[in-house]
């Protein structure tokens, strides 16, 4: 047994001493297909920066208020009579002047039409009267007098027409009918509420603003609004007025607003929330993430070149305004700087860092990571 097995262990270590002067070689070679020796890593703390950007900017007052059409008229009629015929439906479309409901007329019509016989009388009576005038055949006064009937007949008629036209109901001007509440036959009296007629066109809306603000306030102010059954939909619309007083007792000043409503999905009535934008200017913002606080005074982390490397540089701030997400800053960064946003709590002043991805903004974490893989 011992000799058999003798051959098979002189071949293993000959394998394996083949297998050492190869790797051997290898190493000392470089190899053909030697694996890439990975990349250094770059040194310094690694950090996301956001630019500093100059945009366009306001201050925001919030309010609520409540719309209003822009135009809107109840149509009722000024004189007394039963309704003959009605000529809309609910929720129709008119045009100005054009006919919606007639009442009872056909005793004025007649008196019309005796009166206009009347008038060709009496005008065939003053033509003969001036051709004998002439003639020295009638007297002035005569002629006077003929006319003076003439005149009287011609304003009975007018009277008349008047008459016959307010029993003829129209529209005031063009938009949108609201529900009917008569119906043919029905004696209508003055006063009474035939239907509504409202412009809704562009939307009015009225607010109260503390009158802190009044010196900021004026027409042609952005404002935004959203009602609460519209979701996240924004109505953008402009101030058109600037109330007159102010409230003695909640010292505020009423605003009008108009919003375009070109698919007449806003009603009046509703409640709407309403941004007002004031003292719009050119302003430098950075993400409110990379303000540092420290008792009253504001700090930010700006990425810098220091001897050719990427460093972090402390600097102190001065802020304005806020909005979500966002800070005005009125001193000590410039347009095109880079601050830290993501990393602050290990940056140090003076630190080297490594800038991994750049948040132009409205990007989440995750897709900001991928940035260096890109």
């Amino acid at each position: 047994m011992k000799r058999a097995g003798k051959p098979a262990v002189n071949s293993i270590r000959v394998l394996l001493t083949f297998l050492f002067l190869t790797l051997s070689s290898q190493l000392t070679t470089g190899g053909a297909h030697a694996a890439p020796e990975p990349k250094a890593a770059p040194s310094g703390l690694p950090v996301i920066v956001a630019p500093v950007q100059k945009t366009d900017f306001a201050d925001m007052v919030e309010a609520l208020g409540t719309t209003r059409a822009n135009e809107t008229v109840t149509i009722t009629a000024v004189v007394a009579g039963p309704v003959t015929e009605i000529k809309f439906e609910d929720g129709e479309r008119v045009a100005k002047g054009e006919v919606l409901l007639t009442l009872e007329k056909s005793e004025e019509e007649a008196n019309l039409k005796s009166a206009r016989a009347l008038l060709e009388e009496r005008t065939a009576s003053y033509r003969r009267a001036q051709d004998l005038e002439r003639q020295q055949a009638l007297s002035t006064a005569t002629l006077k007098e003929r006319q003076a009937l003439l005149r009287q007949i011609e304003g009975e008629i007018e009277a008349i027409q008047s008459r016959i036209n307010d029993r003829i109901i129209r529209a005031p001007f063009y938009r949108i009918l609201g529900l009917r509440n008569v119906s043919p036959g029905a004696l209508v009296r003055p006063g009474d509420a035939i239907t509504t007629l409202d412009d809704l066109s562009r939307i009015k809306v009225d607010f109260d603003v503390p009158s802190v603000f009044l010196k900021d306030i004026r027409p042609g102010l952005r404002v935004e609004g959203r009602v609460e059954a519209f979701g996240d939909n924004v109505f953008r619309g402009e101030v058109s007025t600037v109330g007159t007083q102010v409230d003695p007792v909640t010292r505020t000043v009423r605003v009008r607003a108009v919003l375009p409503n070109p698919d007449g999905v806003l009603k009046p009535g509703l409640l709407m929330s309403i941004v007002l934008f004031k003292n719009p200017r050119q302003a430098l913002l950075v993400p409110e993430k990379a303000l540092v606080q420290r008792e009253s005074k504001f700090f930010v982390f700006a990425a810098a070149s220091r001897d050719g490397k990427p460093v972090a540089v402390q600097k102190q701030v001065s802020i304005g305004s806020r909005v979500p997400g966002r800070v005005e800053i009125t001193s000590g960064l410039k347009e095109g700087e880079r601050v830290i946003v993501h990393g602050l709590m290990q940056v140090r002043n003076g630190q080297e860092i490594s800038v991994r991805a750049v948040d132009e903004g409205g990007q989440s974490l995750d897709e900001l990571l991928k940035q260096r893989n890109q």
